[in-house]
């Protein structure tokens, strides 16, 4: 009977308080030497930081791609990526219908944003139609034109990865030409990769009726191309770091690992990432199709197959990154198990996944030891071009000339706040306070679009002055 009594009593504060931490972070204090199946995610700054900018890029795209169809609807894709795109001009209203119905952004959030970026995009009142029209800049299109050409210059770099991506596909080495086309911008390919690219080498790819993109074998591949970047780095770092006392097994399997600030790293946890560092696995380029799973020991070979195939495919993207929701569509090439997110959190020291953009409903997966402070290592064409685009939105509204572009809209103010309540909310916004108008534009959070970011006239640097010949 005193057992019973004693089973019920509450456990003391600091034994309760141990049970606390050891539920939430199981892998922290576990005494388990074999590494945790659930992990909190711990937050990284220097990654979340990338994925704030990119909101605003993202959104710059979208309206970009909005204006090219509101110009021209009838238009392939990408007709005007390589040229002309800053000559275009449609009225505002139409872009605000379309952006309303494909973005569901309403009107005055459109306006909004593109005075808090004149760099990127200009309003002015049509002098012969008399209503508000808006277009890219000069400069924005400089930066998208610069894009276009990196992506052509390195088209047969873009090849070449996507024969290795239909390689981490075996046996039959095949995917779906609808997952490759949403994959297009993170591999560095063409909007119409289809035809410039899979159609123009039928020696190298097959398109299939059923809409499968197939790898045709080639005498001219290199040696190296089933080599993951992972072997390629633990060979290079082994060659320049190893020192008499080390042993080759403690590295033959071993994959780059660095943990974000604030992880906690116990004993036991130590032990379990070594032990799993040294387990062996099988390339993910290898087909494991017959391979008999039955084991304990067999099944942890494959998940650490999976962290390869996961890790290989995000080296072979452009900027070392992609969205959860593009990875999952190769998870079953991939071997990759259906709660992807629980299983790549379980790798934190690998990967990294920000959940910044698009109100916590967008998920980006980097890969760890591709940056360094939020920069990429090992940057390339298309990544320098992209950082053009970056920093024209996130330069000061302060450098733009806004009073000849205020003056030029004239009666565009109604329309552009989609009424005319909207449209007085506007000049409050940008044209009410002149003394508190700096204020307005420095000072808000940048850290959502939707926040109040006003304009300013600044310095006659000029907008509307690029167009002057």
């Amino acid at each position: 009977m005193l057992r019973r009594i004693l089973a019920f009593r509450p456990p003391p504060p600091r034994a309760a308080a141990a049970a606390l931490v050891g539920g939430a972070n199981a892998g922290y204090s576990s005494k388990s030497t074999s590494l945790p199946q659930k992990q909190k995610r711990v937050r990284d700054h220097a990654f979340d930081g990338i994925m704030e900018v990119q909101k605003r890029v993202r959104r710059f795209l979208a309206l970009h791609a909005l204006l090219l169809y509101a110009a021209s609807p009838t238009a392939p894709s990408g007709a005007f990526s390589a040229g002309g795109s800053g000559a275009v001009s449609v009225s505002f209203s139409r872009l605000g219908a379309l952006s309303r119905r494909q973005l569901r952004l309403s009107p005055l959030d459109v306006g909004q944003f593109m005075l808090r970026h004149p760099h990127a995009f200009h309003l002015f009142l049509h002098p012969v139609h008399r209503i508000l029209h808006v277009r890219l800049t000069p400069r924005a299109a400089a930066a998208l034109r610069l894009e276009a050409d990196a992506i052509t210059s390195l088209r047969p770099a873009a090849i070449l990865r996507l024969r290795k991506l239909l390689l981490l596909a075996p046996p039959h080495h095949r995917l779906r030409l609808e997952n490759i086309h949403l994959l297009r911008r993170d591999f560095g390919l063409p909007d119409d990769f289809a035809d410039s690219i899979i159609q123009s080498n039928p020696a190298l790819f097959r398109l299939t009726p059923d809409g499968f993109v197939e790898l045709v074998p080639s005498p001219d591949d290199p040696p190296d191309l089933t080599v993951a970047a992972v072997e390629r780095s633990r060979e290079r770092h082994y060659r320049e770091h190893r020192s008499p006392g080390d042993g080759e097994e403690d590295a033959r399997f071993a994959f780059p690992t660095r943990f974000p600030p604030g992880f906690k790293i116990g004993k036991y946890f130590r032990i379990a990432v070594w032990k799993w560092q040294r387990l062996p696995y099988a390339s993910p380029y290898a087909d494991v199709s017959g391979h008999d799973l039955r084991s304990l020991e067999a099944q942890r070979r494959m998940e650490k197959r999976a962290v390869a195939a996961v890790h290989e495919l995000l080296s072979l993207t452009v900027e070392k990154r992609t969205t959860l929701e593009r990875l999952a569509l190769f998870r079953d090439a991939l071997g990759v198990p259906k709660k992807i997110k629980e299983f790549l959190l379980k790798y934190q020291g690998i990967f990294y996944i920000s959940t910044r953009g698009n109100q916590g409903k967008l998920h980006t997966v980097f890969l760890r030891e591709a940056y360094y402070k939020g920069e990429l290592l090992d940057s390339n064409e298309i990544h320098d071009a992209r950082r053009k685009q970056e920093e024209l939105l996130l330069m000061s509204p302060e450098k733009a000339n806004l009073d000849r572009m205020f003056t030029s809209m004239g009666r565009g103010w109604d329309e552009l706040g989609g009424g005319r309540r909207g449209g007085v909310e506007l000049r409050e916004k940008f044209l009410g306070d002149a003394g508190g108008l700096k204020r307005k534009i420095c000072g808000g959070d940048d850290d959502d679009d939707d926040d109040d970011d006003g304009a300013d006239s600044g310095e006659d640097s000029g907008v509307e002055s690029l167009y002057i010949e």
